[in-house]
């Protein structure tokens, strides 16, 4: 797998400052405060109740700082690595009551982002002995976009388009915005973009592929919802003259068939939109 590089504080520091505003509220943590003394010190650990790939633990440190940065915490693990039930991701040290503050924040993104990178994991071993770059979408929760996508990085998995700007992606109903017009829809597209920019085009038919390749501008040709069977013949005919991309309802059971038929990429919504959230607990570890 590619080097991870941590999402930069200045990337994430926003969101975390929001999901706390909603967690605190106005007067902050009233059971915290009601029934732990400021000067009470301890050590927790943060531990995998289940098997899956870790990614998040920056994300979740930087709360914990956020909330006290005189906490001391200790990685013992980093972004991307296999981790098993039981395994401890961090350990911290420092005032009890910054620790139990800034718990649940932390442990929602942990959960968040490291179910998305188990899920992308399973995918990427499913698809196996082929090996297409397996990609996210948009399909992201609003705000959390630059997390999810982080995180199927941690499983292995690769980028789509990061937001509406860095792309030219024409679906169906760009098409018959242009009275059903593919020549000239793409036309449009190849006119209006700059020379460093991608145009992808969705097709449904091996009729409609024909006519793409026919025009010749697009870069990527999304393969929507076609069968295993269509998809191979889909890649003899563009004969690497673009990038293919699967997408459309695939899972576990059906990622393999759909890698065996060639295409370069397999687009999957669901690496975000359904992915489980991963069990993560806070253990107190002693009074310190």
């Amino acid at each position: 797998m590619t080097k991870l590089h941590p999402l930069n504080r200045v990337m994430v520091e926003d969101v975390l400052r929001a999901a706390f505003k909603e967690d605190l509220g106005i007067g902050g943590d009233a059971t915290t405060r009601a029934v732990i003394d400021d000067d009470t010190m301890a050590s927790v650990a943060i531990n995998a109740r289940e098997d899956g790939v870790l990614s998040g633990v920056d994300v979740a440190k930087l709360a914990f700082e956020m909330i006290d940065p005189d906490l001391e915490i200790d990685l013992l693990k980093v972004d991307g690595d296999k981790i098993a039930k039981g395994d401890t991701l961090m350990k911290i040290s420092g005032r009890m009551a910054s620790i139990l503050t800034a718990e649940r924040i932390a442990l929602n993104f942990l959960g968040r982002m490291c179910g998305i990178a188990t899920l992308t994991h399973k995918m990427v071993e499913a698809a196996k002995p082929y090996t297409p770059r397996i990609a996210c979408t948009r399909k992201t929760t609003p705000t959390l976009r630059l997390f999810e996508k982080y995180a199927v990085r941690c499983g292995g998995g690769s980028q789509h388009r990061l937001g509406l700007d860095d792309c030219i992606m024409i679906k169906d109903n760009h098409i018959a915005a242009n009275d059903g017009d593919l020549e000239k829809t793409l036309q449009r597209a190849r006119d209006y973009a700059g020379h460093t920019t991608k145009i992808e085009i969705e097709v449904d038919t091996l009729e409609q592929l024909k006519k793409v390749l026919e025009v010749n501008i697009a870069d990527i040709i999304m393969l929507d919802n076609m069968s295993a069977t269509d998809m191979k013949t889909a890649v003899e005919m563009a004969n690497g003259h673009a990038i293919l991309e699967a997408s459309g309802g695939i899972t576990l059971e059906t990622i393999k068939d759909k890698a065996s038929s060639g295409v370069d990429v397999i687009s999957i919504g669901a690496l975000t939109h359904s992915a489980p959230n991963f069990d993560i607990g806070l253990d107190f570890l002693e009074l310190s």
